[in-house]
């Protein structure tokens, strides 16, 4: 099924910086006062953050709303959209380019 709901938007939400000892059961006791979910998926290797998808894209906006910057699992976390774009690496990034060096010339 698609990461976009019935109406459009975005269903997918990151949750960032949370402790490793995040429980699913927690985040679905939180997120699931939102709306209905399809999955939560927490990061093991490296840990420290998850994914919670809703059925409506709407319960979605409203979890970030709600959520950001509260305490889940005994941690601070960041709520935010999923772009679902992967983050760039550090490889990713073009050639650092040199100082200026009048001697080039």
């Amino acid at each position: 099924m698609s990461r976009y709901g019935r109406y459009g938007g975005e269903t997918k939400v990151y949750v960032g910086n949370l402790g490793t000892g995040a429980g699913k059961g927690e985040l679905e006791r939180a997120f699931s006062y939102y709306g209905p979910l399809r999955t939560v998926w927490i990061a093991r290797n490296p840990p420290g953050f998850a994914f919670v998808e809703f059925e409506d894209p709407r319960d979605a906006e409203d979890a970030v709303r709600g959520l950001d910057g509260k305490v889940i699992c005994g941690s601070r976390v960041r709520v935010e959209l999923s772009t679902g774009m992967p983050r760039r690496s550090r490889f990713d990034r073009p050639p650092a380019r040199r100082p200026f060096d009048p001697n080039d010339r």
